[in-house]
């Protein structure tokens, strides 16, 4: 019934009571407990626009967004703009607040365009976030890939719908039951940091695994889990990682971070490592032709022919190995060029 109250259509304009802003409805954006939130046009060009009849819901709200300012140094959120009533009908009000309009792909969307590795290079930027949003005393409780948008270039994670965000210590307003380790049987739905990085390995198994599945009833949540991760390649290489955050023993994001980062730099350096030796490997058997073509200077005229067979197939095998290595060489750039971006970009 709520939400039918705040139900507007394109076109719609909104006239705020108090501060006198108009916005133009363009299409809705979302619907949740506590009301909708539509994209609309205003002075400022295109904004997000949340209306309900709980004005204690708005008020809540509004104050974590004003907690998100003091992190937008990292991008957390996004920037409130305006918070008024709007009157509907002859007598009813219904509350509302304008927030910048975030544009760009949810997580899961990004990832399958661009390859599931891009995983690890937006759990960091989400730790990063997290981290600041953690120090100031709230947990951001709905954590998942629908609540997440990856704006840019260059890829930035911005986080959406702050309606389940709560103050630390207290229990958490909202949640998803596939992100939530209180449906898994691993811990308590209280806010605290430790929730939110269960939420993060979940999503990191959402992005391995898109559909998500239900806990089974023959097994217990935590054994589930565990076997998921060597059951997926991308979530062997990240085991260590997985295993510390379900389980709750990491106290901070920034712990969880050190060991993600760590992770990534010993892979990088494995894969370096093969790669070179796979390098020595293959110039050790590169066929010698000197010695044959000294051997035959005597017999020039009758070994003519083979001689000149010989020549086409040493070419041959020098075009593949210069292609051999110049794939080596690009594999090796691709390698230094992430871990660069991650050491200059996100930490």
């Amino acid at each position: 019934m709520m939400n039918q109250a705040c139900n507007f259509s394109p076109g719609t304009k909104i006239l705020g009571k108090w501060n006198g802003n108009s916005y133009t409805i363009i299409k809705l954006l979302g619907q949740g407990a506590t009301g909708n939130v539509f994209l609309a046009d205003s002075r400022q060009g295109k904004v997000a626009v949340k209306l309900s009849e709980n004005s204690m819901a708005i008020t809540s709200e509004t104050n974590v967004l004003k907690h998100f300012s003091k992190v937008q140094g990292h991008s957390l959120g996004p920037s409130l703009l305006d918070v008024d009533d709007v009157k509907v009908g002859s007598q009813k009000l219904l509350s509302f607040y304008v927030m910048e309009y975030i544009e760009g792909h949810n997580l899961l969307q990004f990832v399958n365009e661009r390859g599931i590795e891009w995983t690890d290079v937006l759990v960091l930027q989400l730790l990063t976030n997290l981290d600041s949003l953690h120090k100031e005393g709230w947990v951001f409780g709905d954590l998942k890939p629908d609540n997440l948008i990856i704006s840019g270039p260059p890829p930035k994670i911005r986080c959406i719908d702050v309606g389940g965000t709560t103050q630390q210590g207290r229990s958490i307003k909202e949640f998803t039951e596939f992100f939530d380790r209180g449906y898994w049987g691993m811990g308590t739905r209280k806010a605290e940091p430790s929730y939110d990085l269960f939420a993060v390995a979940m999503i990191m198994v959402n992005a391995a695994y898109p559909k998500r599945f239900s806990k089974r009833s023959d097994v217990d949540g935590k054994e589930q889990l565990l076997s998921l991760f060597d059951q997926h390649s991308y979530l062997r290489k990240h085991k260590d990682v997985l295993k510390q955050a379900i389980l709750g023993n990491y106290k901070s994001a920034l712990d969880m971070k050190s060991d993600f980062i760590k992770l990534l730099s010993e892979g990088t350096k494995q894969n370096q490592s093969q790669t070179r030796s796979s390098s020595k490997t293959y110039r050790t058997h590169i066929p010698q032709k000197t010695s044959k073509k000294q051997q035959s200077q005597s017999l020039r005229k009758r070994a003519k022919s083979t001689q000149t067979r010989s020549q086409v197939v040493i070419k041959k095998k020098r075009r593949k190995s210069s292609g051999f290595l110049e794939t080596l060489i690009i594999l090796i750039s691709v390698f230094v060029i992430y871990s660069l971006y991650v050491y200059h970009i996100l930490l």
